[in-house]
């Protein structure tokens, strides 16, 4: 099997800003997987937050490659660190099996039917309050938006979206910029400006805050939620987890959360980071069991891949069978 590796970069449509800093650009890692006869393809996306750079996943990529089988490869797969390098390789060989096998990624891994469209939650970046509300009213028919605040004058920022777009659920997410006392003072108003949900408040070693406070508004784990091994240190701190493949490492391992959750009983969102269609496809496969779908990464860059199907304007994400995922 031979592999081809590749950096890209994709413009974000106004750039895009959140609690740790601001991007004007989507910069990706691309993987394909090349048999005698076929090519599975995958994408993922190098996160500092994790220790992670284009060069160092790209340089992980293509140790694990030069040793991955022809027949498959997958348990070699799972044997690695769950991070961007994992997704990208997991993703491109179920897209090789999918090609080899004659069947869709979809029937491959046991659904019952083809993931169809869906909504997704939009997202207003860090900004001034006048900005974020100029940015939500043209957000204002959206059933979901995703605030990104810093730790600031949030709550000043969270009332004029909500005075722009009063009908939307609103998802607060700090990307871990609270403290606890933030977050105490914050909690008992939030359901009052529209908040349905606030997303990791509080920094990840912080986790144990959580314990015993009282919550007018649920709390999803992000940033303390990778994979099947973070499951013992949110057990009764957080009432929802949002799974990445980027973080969990693959649309395999995302699967097995998905389950796990369920079992558990708690409420899932998908998530994504700033990316191109071809990392949302297999995050498709996730969203017939989520509460919420967060996957709105390809709809914030200037352009997109050849074949997506999405629309923009109304927040609709439809799989496109030509980028990933199809026999």
């Amino acid at each position: 099997m031979r592999a081809v590796v590749r950096a890209e970069t994709w413009p974000i449509r106004g750039g895009f800003r959140i609690a740790r800093g601001a991007r004007a650009a989507a910069e990706v890692v691309v993987v394909q997987l090349h048999d005698e006869t076929w090519v599975g393809h995958g994408e993922c996306v190098p996160y500092a937050r994790y220790g992670e750079s284009v060069d160092s996943v790209r340089t992980e990529i293509e140790a694990v490659c030069r040793t991955l089988q022809s027949s498959g490869g997958r348990e070699e797969v799972l044997a690695m660190p769950a991070g961007a390098a994992r997704n990208a390789i997991d993703c491109a060989l179920w897209d090789l099996e999918a090609k080899r096998a004659g069947k869709p990624v979809w029937e491959l891994v046991g659904l019952g039917c083809p993931p169809v469209e869906v909504r997704t939650m939009r997202t207003v970046s860090v900004d001034t309050a006048e900005r974020m509300k100029a940015e939500a009213a043209d957000l204002a028919n959206a059933r979901v938006i995703k605030v990104k605040v810093d730790g600031g004058a949030d709550l000043d920022r969270i009332a004029a979206v909500h005075e722009a777009a009063p009908k939307a659920e609103l998802v607060i997410d700090a990307n871990e910029a609270w403290s606890p006392e933030q977050l105490a003072r914050w909690l008992p108003l939030l359901r009052k400006l529209g908040v349905a949900v606030i997303e990791q408040p509080l920094p990840a070693g912080d986790d144990a805050a959580l314990d015993g406070l009282e919550r007018a508004v649920p709390i999803c784990a992000d940033e303390s939620f990778h994979d099947r091994r973070s499951f013992a240190g949110i057990e009764g701190r957080y009432d929802m987890v949002n799974i990445k493949l980027d973080k969990a490492g693959g649309l395999s391992e995302a699967l097995y959360c998905i389950g796990e959750a369920r079992r558990l009983g708690l409420p899932v969102m998908v998530g994504c980071m700033v990316s191109t269609s071809l990392a949302i496809e297999p995050a498709l496969l996730l969203t017939s069991d989520a509460e919420y779908v967060d996957l709105d990464g390809p709809l914030l860059l200037e352009t997109d891949r050849e074949g997506a199907l999405h629309d923009r304007k109304a927040g609709l994400l439809r799989p496109s069978s030509s980028i990933w995922g199809a026999a």
